[in-house]
């Protein structure tokens, strides 16, 4: 009998992570669904996820901690990972304390790669391996008021190219998922670290921060709108597929801007940009 393929995927507390989870695993896959909480953890244990790990990604010793586990339950075998775990820290540029823009990276941008540095020795041994990182439309088009974020998915973006090199010839594959407006706890976990960060009364941006406060707080959905099972088909392809691309859009705006920003002089992108983003 052939042994299922095993995944790690990161932040599954809610969202994406946790749908992506629960579809892999209905597909045959070996799903190892993680979170930074243990009520989390147990509660995708009750849930049904038959394989569940206390793993946040700011922390070195909970990597290992759970690289450890996962590999003595699979015989040292790791067949993918979906780097999903990460957060939108709103506020504009000039209002991010330090600490603001090193917790989004933290998660986000050193996370990740943390993760990879503990999966990569697993998979060259094996001889195969596929990554996924969850970026952004945010990963290639800045909107403002999102600085934090956009330059955290620039920046992974940046790492995820280079290592798509260093991986060639070694039978693994790394993909990006940029994804647009999906439904997910994305705005409630931003909100709360725009309060916690953000001066917002002190700023010369207290106007725009009244439109930023109200989108978080809100409960209607941004345009073009789709539910966790648009990503979980990407992920589905770019793990699955004999040959993975490098990029997969998810969402109208992603694909949109994707093109615009080919196609149009930076000014006039900007105009469109500052139109939708604003």
């Amino acid at each position: 009998m052939t042994e299922p393929r095993s995944v790690l995927i990161t932040g599954c507390s809610s969202g994406i992570g946790r749908h992506c989870a629960f579809g892999l695993q209905a597909r045959g896959w070996r799903v190892f669904a993680s979170a930074r909480r243990q009520a989390d953890v147990d509660e995708l244990r009750a849930e049904g996820l038959s394989e569940t790990l206390l793993l946040d990604v700011r922390d070195d010793a909970s990597i290992q901690a759970a690289f450890d586990t996962l590999l003595e339950r699979t015989g040292g075998r790791l067949d993918a990972v979906f780097n999903n775990a990460g957060y939108g820290q709103p506020g504009a540029v000039e209002d991010l304390p330090r600490e603001a823009l090193r917790e989004q990276f933290e998660t986000n941008l050193f996370g990740a790669q943390a993760v990879l540095r503990a999966a990569l020795p697993v998979m060259r041994r094996q001889g195969h391996g596929r990554i996924a990182q969850h970026s952004s439309v945010l990963g290639f088009i800045a909107l403002p008021w999102r600085g934090a974020y956009n330059a955290s998915k620039y920046a992974l973006e940046g790492l995820t190219d280079t290592l798509r090199h260093e991986l060639r010839g070694s039978g693994v594959t790394v993909s990006l998922i940029q994804t647009g407006p999906v439904r997910s706890r994305f705005r409630a976990n931003g909100e709360l670290a725009f309060r916690r960060w953000i001066d917002a009364g002190a700023s010369v941006h207290r106007e725009a921060y009244e439109a930023v406060a109200a989108r978080l707080a809100g409960s209607g959905e941004a345009p073009f709108t789709l539910g966790p099972e648009a990503v979980l088909a990407k992920l589905v392809h770019a793990l699955e597929h004999p040959r993975p691309k490098a990029r997969y859009h998810v969402t109208v705006p992603t694909h949109l801007f994707k093109a615009l920003k080919r196609l149009l002089p930076t000014h006039t992108l900007d105009r469109l940009v500052r139109a939708a983003g604003g």
